[in-house]
């Protein structure tokens, strides 16, 4: 599984959020992709004050900072469905 994280180089609540991912992506062994939403216009549209977004595909996780209650809950399902 891939979650992506869209952030700016300049952003330090984007490395807060990276950071604050680590010990989840640890312990559930998914991959986190980063994408600069400068490089593209369409996301500047869709998410600039947003920045940084935590994505599962085109699903908004959370944004601004990690909610942990949500990336445990999407996760949680994610875990279900891959079961049944």
């Amino acid at each position: 599984m891939k979650l992506t994280v869209l952030s700016r180089s300049y952003c330090s609540l984007c490395q807060k959020m990276l950071d604050a991912l680590a010990p989840w992506q640890a312990q559930y062994g998914f991959e986190v992709q980063t994408i600069d939403v400068d490089g593209d216009e369409a996301l500047v549209d869709r998410y600039n004050e947003l920045v940084p977004v935590l994505l599962a595909g085109d699903t908004e996780i959370c944004h601004w900072h990690l909610d942990e209650a949500k990336l445990q809950a999407f996760l949680a399902s994610i875990h279900f469905y891959s079961e049944n």
